[in-house]
């Protein structure tokens, strides 16, 4: 009983400093606002965390916890590897950004802007994920090349970094404005993107779908 009572109070604590994060950022977040979200004392606090730090460690784990169940769904059963990266970003722009997963907008490019330049270690945590995702994606853009779905001599590296760099560009601006339609163009213009780099048989086959 004791066990799980300190697994929902630790569980409530990384909820609560999640959504703090995401509005007010790490900076002005203090851990009076955390000891208010939660009702705990400090030493309530400090029995499962040892800094805010700490306690930052596990949000961020939490996030990332989030943003897979969100933009990996129904990933793994398309078999065609550009379907699988269209779906990839649907999934991001539509249901996790569009669906206002965390109220501050998208959370690690929110602490990665912030972090940048006041704490190497948990800056590099985040861009390591960003180097995964884009890894991730190259990946999948060299198994259609083996394929002989994609035209010859593409860079799938600087392809899977500029896909990344937009859906960045774009979680910017829909957390500044809040206007869906910049996620839904970024959505329909990557997708446009990826087909054009098609071999054109396949082009051919899927254009009426914009028509």
């Amino acid at each position: 009983m004791k066990s799980s009572k300190g697994h929902m109070t630790r569980k409530n604590i990384v909820e609560q400093a999640l959504q703090l994060f995401s509005v007010k950022g790490y900076y002005n977040t203090s851990v009076n606002d955390i000891l208010r979200a939660t009702h705990l004392t400090k030493g309530g606090l400090y029995g499962h965390f040892k800094s805010k730090e700490d306690i930052w460690k596990a949000v961020y784990e939490k996030a990332v916890s989030i943003w897979r169940v969100k933009v990996f769904k129904g990933i793994r059963e398309i078999e065609d590897p550009i379907e699988r990266i269209e779906q990839l970003i649907e999934n991001d722009m539509r249901d996790y950004l569009g669906g206002n997963v965390f109220k501050g907008g998208c959370f690690f490019l929110n602490m990665l802007v912030e972090l940048s330049g006041q704490s190497a270690g948990m800056s590099r945590r985040i861009l390591k994920g960003y180097v995964q995702f884009s890894r991730l994606m190259r990946d999948w853009l060299q198994e259609a090349g083996k394929k002989g779905l994609l035209k010859p001599g593409l860079n799938y590296k600087d392809i899977a970094s500029f896909i990344v760099i937009s859906l960045n560009g774009a979680s910017a601006i829909y957390t500044a404005s809040r206007d869906a339609n910049i996620w839904q163009q970024t959505t329909i213009q990557l997708k446009v993107y990826l087909k054009s780099l098609r071999i054109q048989e396949r082009v051919t086959e899927t254009l009426s779908e914009y028509n």
